[in-house]
């Protein structure tokens, strides 16, 4: 059961912005504001790399040294939604971005991860595109 989507994905030229959202699906019942979450993606014939993490409270963020500067990962917490930003996109952008959940209880505010294994909820992905 699909418990997180993905949106906001698409085709932009280098130089460009998306927002991308994640939120809980439709049919599920968890809310995840009290989880840390994060981004991550996979470019075709990659492995999976790690994005951008955020702690339940959105005081501590984390990113990977490749995005930081560029991208920014915020959370509203009354809506249930992950968010990232994306500016000055790059052609090596180009992947398939998911968000993820850390089904963590009572982790400290400011507790965030950038390692996959601890992630136990996955969205299905959306794709992002920078053209050169």
């Amino acid at each position: 059961q699909v418990q997180l989507l993905e949106s906001g994905g698409g085709l932009v030229q280098a130089g460009g912005s998306l927002r991308l959202s994640c939120a809980p699906s439709e049919r599920t019942y968890r809310t995840f504001r009290r989880y840390p979450m994060g981004w991550f993606r996979q470019a075709p014939g990659k492995e999976r790399e790690f994005v951008a993490a955020i702690s339940w409270s959105g005081e501590g963020t984390y990113y990977a040294s490749s995005v930081k500067g560029r991208f920014v990962i915020f959370r509203d917490r009354g809506k249930d939604i992950l968010y990232l930003q994306m500016n000055s996109l790059k052609p090596e952008d180009t992947a398939v971005y998911y968000c993820a959940a850390d089904p963590l209880e009572d982790a400290i505010s400011i507790y965030y991860t950038s390692s996959a294994n601890d992630y136990d909820i996955w969205g299905q992905g959306t794709q992002v595109t920078v053209s050169s």
